[in-house]
């Protein structure tokens, strides 16, 4: 039996098929199963430990006092060769003024506060404020190794807590696929790790790190500029 039809043909009526009760049930039991496996697994994936074989450790120097102590014990129970602090100008700094009113040299000042001999530290301060900090940093350290020739193949990078990911995959950008870049994750004591979404810290720490690692991973494109120098 043909459809009903209207206005010269142009418009039929069909029949479809929807979900029932029971379909309705299993569709909202299915998003909820999904939402609890994202809630479990997010914190994990974002705050991920991968060390690669290096003898240069980086230490992203915005990482409060507590993950300083873990850089300078990774420092010395890994037999690394140098230490190099990165970052740019202190937030609410008003931009760069000089390379001493930086993260790196922050860092580097703590790591020598916690006993990290000085020449074993380099700080390598980035002068761009604003946003893509991290990549920004990456970048100025990378160029640093190639104005002083300094020829690395790999380098271990420890940060803080759900920002492992993403400044794992935004210093891979900066150096490209010739240097191997690994990660090393510190926790946030002020919040329980596996139950992050009890606390407003952690849910500011998860959050905010899951929509920054989105756009990092898929809307974020080095200028090529940055890519040829």
């Amino acid at each position: 039996m043909n459809a009903p039809r209207k206005f010269c043909g142009l418009f039929a009526r069909k029949e479809r098929w929807g979900l029932s009760w029971r379909g309705w049930l299993v569709f909202i039991l299915a998003g909820l199963l999904i939402a609890v496996l994202l809630l479990l697994n997010i914190r994990p994936f974002l705050a991920k430990t991968q060390r690669v074989n290096a003898n240069v450790l980086v230490v992203e120097g915005w990482i409060h006092e507590y993950a300083i102590l873990d850089a300078a014990a990774e420092f010395q129970m890994n037999h690394y060769e140098k230490i190099y602090t990165t970052g740019g100008p202190i937030i609410g700094s008003d931009g760069f003024t000089n390379d001493f009113n930086t993260s790196a040299s922050v860092g580097a000042e703590l790591l020598k506060k916690v006993g990290v001999p000085e020449e074993f530290i380099q700080m390598i301060p980035s002068h761009i404020s604003g946003r893509d900090r991290t990549y920004n940093s990456a970048v100025a350290l990378r160029d640093w190794f190639r104005e002083h020739n300094v020829t690395v193949r790999s380098i271990n990078v420890l940060t803080e807590d759900a920002h492992a990911r993403r400044t794992q995959l935004l210093f891979q950008k900066a150096f490209g696929s010739g240097v191997a870049v690994g990660v090393i994750s510190v926790p946030d004591p002020d919040y329980d790790e596996k139950h992050w979404w009890r606390t407003s810290e952690g849910v500011r720490e998860v959050l905010g790190e899951s929509i920054a690692y989105v756009y990092a991973r898929i809307f974020f494109h080095p200028p090529e500029n940055f890519l040829k120098k």
